[in-house]
């Protein structure tokens, strides 16, 4: 409890109140239960993760493509929050599974792992799928806590939650493709640095840019 007042960003009555809940107007919201304004909430962020994923840009020589998604899944975590933004992705990634929502179109839980043979057979983008559902748990918290309310707080949740994703998504690059720790970062590193740093140069500033909005129009909280 005390190692959390530490990363308050926020009086602690507002502890919990994220961007999300000023998405829907007034007179909706009125008219749904608690359970369907969440839920109406995650199924939005679900939308937004299958969109920005079909923004690709492919990169010759590595099976890692430029995308959205990850701009989505920060950003849609930032504003559901801790739990909203881990259903929005968790069930972006099992949809993902049948539907073809995945960057570029792509489906199927081979792209996380497969069995085949009785082996299991890792996909070279699995590990950034997986980083996506922990890092939406982090930076869902941390807004939470009300990082997202300044610029460089919001900035730098976006930074942690990339940071998480790679933690993740390389080794399993590794892993699934005989790449060496160089060879993983020259794939699945190198060229996204200069995109990432822009997507969230921009997020940062979107968040308090929202938020002075709400301040600026109580009526319709």
């Amino acid at each position: 409890m005390i190692a959390q007042a530490r990363f308050l960003r926020v009086p602690p009555y507002e502890r919990g109140i994220t961007l999300g809940d000023f998405i829907l107007p007034i007179r909706i919201g009125e008219r749904t239960s608690v359970r369907q304004h969440h839920l109406a909430l995650v199924l939005l962020g679900v939308l937004v993760l299958a969109v920005s994923a079909q923004i690709v840009i492919p990169i010759p020589g590595t099976p890692v493509p430029i995308s959205g998604q990850t701009f989505g899944v920060l950003t849609t975590a930032t504003a559901l929050g801790f739990r909203r933004g881990i259903a929005a992705v968790g069930l972006y990634l099992i949809l993902g599974f049948f539907l073809p929502i995945y960057a570029g179109g792509a489906s199927g839980i081979a792209h996380i792992a497969a069995l085949q043979q009785e082996h299991v057979v890792l996909g070279p983008t699995g590990g950034y799928l997986v980083g996506f559902l922990l890092a939406a748990a982090l930076v869902g918290r941390l807004a939470e806590l009300g990082w997202d309310r300044r610029y460089a707080g919001a900035l730098a949740a976006m930074l942690l939650g990339n940071l998480l994703i790679y933690a993740i998504g390389l080794p399993w690059l590794a892993a699934a493709t005989g790449l060496s720790p160089s060879g993983a970062l020259r794939e699945g590193l190198y060229p996204f640095v200069v995109g990432d740093a822009l997507k969230f140069l921009l997020a940062a500033a979107v968040f308090p840019a929202g938020w002075w909005i709400v301040g600026r129009r109580p009526s319709d909280r």
